[in-house]
């Protein structure tokens, strides 16, 4: 004789809530992810057995620039100072320095380093915008598309040396 069994309804899975929640959620999450431009400079540090003023070249140009509170100070480390860049109402002069560094690459074309000397209460932006304009610059008369002319492109940074206090 067979066996008889009981049908059992078919269960059915609720996902009303689930989508509900999933349609709050995602919205959400995409209006709080930050979608941010990340671009990457690089940059070499001194070595720590860097030639000495003896070894070098009279002809070669050790550029630095340091940033100071009150101006940018362009030099070469044996030579001395080059230019000293007051700032502006505005802050500090970079069209100014732009110019300075396509006057030096104009005599020095075949130097491709450069110091970037700054004191520790400098800031970040403006550390990054002088490393900008001793990178690169626009040339004169130049139109939108016109690409930037290379400069200095191996940028290294460190500290500034103390200056002598003013009297």
């Amino acid at each position: 004789m067979p066996i008889r069994r009981p049908r059992k309804p078919v269960a059915h899975l609720e996902v009303t809530a689930f989508i509900n929640v999933i349609v709050v959620l995602v919205p959400f999450l995409l209006s709080t992810a930050v979608f941010s431009r990340l671009a990457v400079l690089e940059l070499s540090l001194p070595a720590k057995n860097a030639p000495g003023v003896e070894q070098l070249k009279v002809n070669d140009l050790k550029l630095e620039i340091v940033i100071r509170p009150d101006a940018l100070e362009v030099g070469d480390r044996i030579g001395g100072l080059i230019q000293r860049v007051g700032n502006t109402p505005t802050g500090y002069d970079l069209v100014a320095l732009s110019a300075l560094m396509q006057q030096i690459k104009a005599k020095f074309p075949e130097t491709r380093a450069a110091s970037v000397l700054a004191q520790p209460n400098t800031s970040y932006d403006v550390l990054v915008q002088v490393m900008d304009a001793v990178r690169e610059a626009k040339p004169a008369n130049a139109g939108p598309k016109t690409p930037n002319i290379e400069l200095f492109p191996d940028i290294s940074i460190g500290d500034a040396p103390i200056s002598a206090p003013k009297k």
